[in-house]
């Protein structure tokens, strides 16, 4: 995805010559051998071991992290000078607090027992809101007698970049400076060579009996089952306000609990027959809210912890049209952000050009610096558009044309984009092919520098068209015409439905296989098919450039042992020539590109395909920690009692994959929408074996609301509405 390998691998130019990368993912310290505790708020996210704990040292990607620097780098709790012992930790179902419990291990002095284990408990309470990490530390003493405990907080901050902590090396860094230390806080700041201050602020209640630039020690007495709580702000560059880390603590806790009922507060809500899989909803919803950040624009959707917390374009997009039947004010946000940031000229440095939308934003100093390109980085062949799609799709959900008819100029130079800068050849197709060698090789979304191949598995040689990136141009001219003629512009509405049939019939001819059996994953530069079974011809079916005699073999092709896993479809089927299952894009299993695949195979009516790769990801997610997606998962086939096997540095929670069984949900029942007469859809509706019943609550049309309940007898789906508000109705057809 996006940034992640393409720009930190080894990789070919243009010309083939594969060069050394400046940068990559380190994979010596696995996130998933971690399994970390993470939270997000805005622009600021954090990372702990179970402990509660941030311990720094080579690979390590814990501690805070705001604007893409890590701002609190090392983290470390002890109880008379020990490590406590993990009775367990947790994340709230709403991601809104974090919780460690603990308990002193043996603790001996000259050599003689002190304090027997499990005598003091102490209980870490965290959470972020608005750049600021708060904690309570609860310490109960469970003993028959009197206690002493000496806590001690030892802390740092390197202000990394967060491209060094994946691993970047760089020959100069700015200024650290000596720590500020005063009764009750340190503040540790660091000059970058952009010229930026920047300064963590550590405030403390009570205050400590011994406080250093590294170091909080706190010497705390307590009576038998008595409990004393400390405090500790973390600021990231803020200034600190008048009032006490305690006082913070709760009154900063209750803003955020009423921030998170709030942001979901209009978003419909899932139950379903399945309690595992009504975690696994929960756990959705959480982690899409947690990673939304307000813009000026609205809701914004972040791409993932810990790497790609930040604007991605083809992420958000993504996001945006898998959860538009729960909230569509998601989209919106979308929508007018990427809007707002859409490319005015060309600038080779940043592969900017009129009309293009954005790949990734990022804040940090090597970013200002130009140490990495990506500050304002428009790198991306499909998110151009994926805008454009979801614009039609945002219109057919919500019947809102005005919102569309503020946003149409922006479509407009999308579409001229694709037309102007996209056919680089003048072949009808959109290729991409990076203005410097700064960019990223591969603009698709799989743009780790091998993911694009022939079948004798040399590299393929741009500029090169991809499979999918012409199924989102068709689905680009069709929501195009759609949203035309919305507004009332007959010409330009019949011009863009042609164009969208003359690239049909165009694709059908280049990119269609018989002896594969389904569509090519690309066209190389010199127009040569790179003849690989991949997941990209599933993509086909998700915007309806297939036509419908080409459907069942695709659907075949896809649902082969080769390349079904069990779990989902990989991304490269096992029969070709650079398939590794534990690569990131060659054989892996992604949540997101399976949850289009499904919509496609439920639009072209192959509901119980759909169903399979619904059932293959929920199971997955039995065994994964929190029922959280990761960004991907390892392509070994599904052994019976067996869990998949994790990618060492895939994120989670990662935005598009966590709502992957929102999206397939929808895939499953049917679900659609008329909102010129207030009408809820479900066509040809089924559920995975799984599920027995499901209930939808609070769906939004202009019109009102609804509440559906849906329940299997024998072999169909019945549909009942429980409730409703305003003219709103169900219609269901089989």
């Amino acid at each position: 995805m996006d940034a992640r390998t393409d720009p930190f691998a080894p990789r070919p130019d243009e010309f083939g010559t594969v060069r050394t990368p400046q940068f990559f993912i380190a994979a010596s310290a696995p996130l998933q051998e971690r399994r970390p505790r993470t939270q997000k708020h805005g622009d600021t996210f954090s990372m702990f071991d179970h402990n509660g704990d941030a311990l720094s040292g080579p690979g390590s990607p814990e501690g805070i992290f705001h604007r893409d620097t890590r701002y609190l780098s090392h983290f470390f709790l002890t109880i008379g000078g020990e490590r406590p012992l993990l009775l367990s930790s947790m994340l709230r179902d709403d991601n809104a607090l974090l919780t460690f419990d603990l308990a002193n291990p043996d603790l001996y002095e000259d050599g003689k027992l002190t304090l027997q284990h499990d005598l003091i408990h102490i209980r870490r309470t965290r959470f972020l809101w608005n750049g600021a990490c708060y904690e309570r530390i609860s310490v109960r003493n469970y003993d028959e007698a009197p206690r002493k405990i000496r806590l001690e907080l030892a802390f740092a901050s390197d202000f990394a970049d967060l491209f060094e902590v994946r691993g970047a090396r760089r020959s100069q860094r700015g200024e650290m400076h000596a720590p500020k230390v005063e009764s009750d806080r340190v503040t540790l700041a660091y000059t970058g060579l952009d010229k930026v201050l920047r300064r963590t602020i550590l405030r403390f209640d009570p205050v400590p009996v011994t406080l250093t630039g590294a170091n909080a020690v706190f010497e705390v007495e307590l009576q038998p089952r008595q409990t004393r709580q400390l405090f500790v702000e973390i600021l990231c560059g803020a200034e600190p306000q008048q009032y006490t880390p305690r006082r913070l603590f709760f009154s900063s806790l209750l803003d955020a609990r009423r921030a998170t009922r709030a942001a979901v507060a209009n978003a419909a809500s899932v139950a379903t027959s399945h309690d595992v899989f009504n975690e696994a909803v929960r756990r959705a919803v959480a982690d899409l809210y947690m990673l939304i950040t307000e813009t000026g624009d609205g809701p914004y959707p972040y791409a993932g912890i810990p790497w790609f917390s930040t604007v991605f374009g083809r992420d958000a997009l993504i996001t945006a049209l898998e959860t538009l039947w729960l909230d569509p004010a998601i989209a919106r946000g979308v929508l007018k952000h990427l809007a707002a940031n859409q490319a005015t000229e060309e600038n080779p440095a940043a592969d900017a050009e009129p009309g293009k939308i954005l790949h990734e934003v990022r804040y940090g100093e090597m970013a200002e610096l130009g140490e990495v390109p990506f500050r304002r980085y428009y790198g991306s062949v499909d998110a151009t558009p994926l805008f454009v799609v979801l614009a039609g799709a945002y219109l057919e959900r919500t019947g809102d044309v005005e919102t569309l008819r503020s946003l149409w100029r922006s479509i407009e130079a999308a579409l001229a984009w694709i037309s102007d800068y996209g056919d680089r050849d003048g072949d009808g197709f959109v290729e991409y092919g990076r203005r410097t060698l700064e960019g990223l090789a591969n603009q698709g979304w799989k743009d780790s520098y091998d993911a694009v191949f022939h079948a004798d598995g040399s590299l393929a040689i741009g500029p090169i068209a991809l499979c999918e990136v012409q199924a989102y141009v068709y689905g680009a001219w069709k929501a195009a015409a759609g949203i035309a003629h919305a507004m009332g512009l007959r010409g330009p509405s019949l011009d863009y439905e042609a164009k969208a049939e003359e690239l049909r019939a165009r694709f059908d001819r280049a990119f269609f296989d018989e002896e594969l059996g389904t569509y090519v994953l690309a066209l190389d530069g010199e127009k040569k098919p790179c003849r690989v079974r991949a997941s990209n011809a599933g993509h086909t079916l998700f915007t309806g450039i297939a036509y419908p005699h080409r459907a069942p073999r695709v659907v075949s092709a896809l649902m082969d042992r080769a390349s079904f896993s069990g779990w989902g479809i990989r991304t490269v089927a096992t029969t070709e020539a650079r398939y590794n299952p534990m690569s990131y894009h060659n054989g892996s299993v992604w949540p997101h590109d399976n949850a289009l695949i499904a919509a496609g195979l439920a639009r072209y009516g192959f509901r119980a395909e759909a169903a399979r790769v619904f059932e293959g990801l929920f199971m997955a997610s039995t065994y994964i920690d929190l029922r959280r997606l990761p960004e991907l998962f390892c392509g070994f086939p599904r052994q019976r009692s067996r869990g998949p096997t994790f990618y060492p540095v895939a994120c989670a929670p990662q935005a598009w994959a966590a709502v992957a069984p929102l999206s397939m949900l929808q895939s499953c029942l049917g679900m659609g929408f008329d909102p010129s007469s207030g009408t809820l859809v479900f066509h040809q509706p089924m559920l995975p074996e799984f599920l027995d019943e499901v209930t939808l609550r609070g769906i939004r049309l202009p019109q009102g609301r609804l509440d559906v309940f849906l329940r299997r007898v024998e072999s169909e789906v019945v549909v009942q509405v429980l409730d409703r508000e305003g003219d709103t109705r169900v219609t269901t057809t089989y």
